[in-house]
């Protein structure tokens, strides 16, 4: 009895060795991704503010957008071969096969700052995505990692790239582990990916990289009233984050059938975007709109804030500026939400968090990252509405994304393993 306990005792202390030896490995690698990712992130937040405060201060600039588009094209024909374009790689290289390569790095970086010079209407967690992917997968081939392992470190570096310029470190580590297939975590991903996420979070902080926070004053108390109007709200939300989808995927469609050439595509929709800006009389809509999110936080937006941002991002991004579609969900929920606050009787700007993060859910069927950033971004005050909104557009949204390589692995109404790609 006694030698059978200890060879159990021999062979458990072995497995815990190993484990012990497994996570070592992944803090070590999780602190190497997000110090490099951290340093990336940091020098892209300072471009990206030089060149928007660029624009503001020569508005005129935005004449140059048709043409810039035609560099990026050229920058990507010239470099970028082999580099299949948009965050849908990232979640493709996870999902399937498909590879990450280093170039995707500057080609993102580069094309990304040009665009926001000029004035299009993208983000730039998108690029943030893309950046962490690449350095992540390049990383694991120095390292020579087995694929899993491959995989696990294109999250890690999401992880830290999202986590440096968004500033919301615990949102940025569960994300990259949940937008790869809906109805399953990659758990195996947790500790890499929350060590990088932290890292790169307080090494931008360290450096002078700033994000915003918010405190929403007028949080209404949790009635049968108000608990209504955010059930109303939530299933208006999906609604909105269903025609973000639709309108991303028809406008891409389009753009490809009737502009087959990508030089000419991208100029017309530099042309499209520039001209509208003109016609609306200011730049609120171009580049991140941060200025307008904080508008709909103070409960200020026009109530067509949502329509226009939705428009401008949807020409941009078919015409092949590059940045992300992430700040332009945030944008369009906020501005709607805003809206919503003044028909439901509730304060407009708690109404504005409700949809910056609830559309933010529906277009990347991510309901734990979104809850948690809500926690982050505003400080869990009134979480429970947060939780209810965010839950219902998670679930009425259905199989729509942004993402058509999203993998819905589970059913969201049954328990039931579906296996099908996001709808567009």
């Amino acid at each position: 009895m006694d030698s059978r306990l200890t060879e159990i005792a021999k062979r458990e202390s072995k497995k815990l060795l190993v484990h012990i030896w497994v996570c070592v490995k992944w803090i070590a690698y999780g602190m190497f991704t997000g110090v490099v990712l951290g340093l990336i992130a940091t020098g892209f937040a300072y471009a990206m503010s030089a060149v928007t405060s660029l624009r503001g201060s020569y508005p005129l600039i935005i004449l140059g957008l048709p043409f810039s588009g035609l560099l990026i094209i050229f920058l990507y024909k010239k470099f970028g071969q082999t580099v299949v374009k948009g965050t849908n790689s990232v979640i493709a290289s996870v999902n399937s096969d498909e590879k990450m390569h280093f170039i995707m790095t500057p080609l993102i970086f580069v094309s990304s700052i040009i665009s926001h010079m000029f004035g299009a209407s993208v983000g730039r967690e998108g690029a943030a995505l893309q950046m962490g992917a690449s350095m992540g997968h390049t990383f694991a081939k120095w390292l020579k990692l087995s694929e899993s392992d491959q995989k696990i470190m294109i999250m890690v570096g999401m992880s830290a790239a999202f986590s440096a310029l968004f500033g919301t470190p615990l949102a940025a580590a569960i994300f990259a582990m949940e937008v790869i297939s809906v109805g399953v975590m990659y758990y195996a991903a947790l500790v890499p990916c929350l060590v990088a996420s932290l890292t790169a979070y307080n090494l931008a902080k360290d450096l002078g990289v700033t994000y915003p926070s918010y405190s929403l004053i007028d949080i209404p108390a949790f009635t049968p009233y108000t608990i209504s109007m955010t059930a109303i709200m939530g299933f208006l939300f999906a609604l909105v984050s269903i025609l973000i989808c639709v309108v991303f995927a028809l406008t891409e469609r389009g753009f490809k059938k009737y502009f087959e050439n990508e030089y000419l595509r991208i100029f017309i929709a530099g042309v499209f975007v520039a001209a509208m800006s003109f016609l609306i009389g200011n730049q609120d809509y171009n580049g991140l709109g941060a200025p307008v999110i904080a508008l709909a936080l103070a409960g200020k937006a026009v109530w067509y804030a949502f329509l226009l941002k939705l428009i401008l991002t949807a020409v941009s991004l078919a015409g092949g500026y590059r940045g992300g579609e992430i700040v332009p969900s945030l944008f369009i929920g906020a501005t709607f939400g805003c809206l919503l606050g003044g028909i439901m009787g509730l304060p407009p700007e708690f109404c504005a968090a409700l949809g910056m993060v609830s559309v933010f859910c529906g277009v990347t069927n991510s309901p734990i990252s979104s809850i948690i950033i809500g926690i982050e971004l505003f400080a869990g005050q009134g979480l429970w509405f947060f939780c209810l909104a965010i839950a219902l557009s998670y679930v009425l949204s259905g199989y729509f994304g942004i993402y058509k390589s999203q993998l819905i692995v589970y059913s969201k109404y049954r328990s039931a393993y579906v296996h099908k790609t996001a709808r567009r």
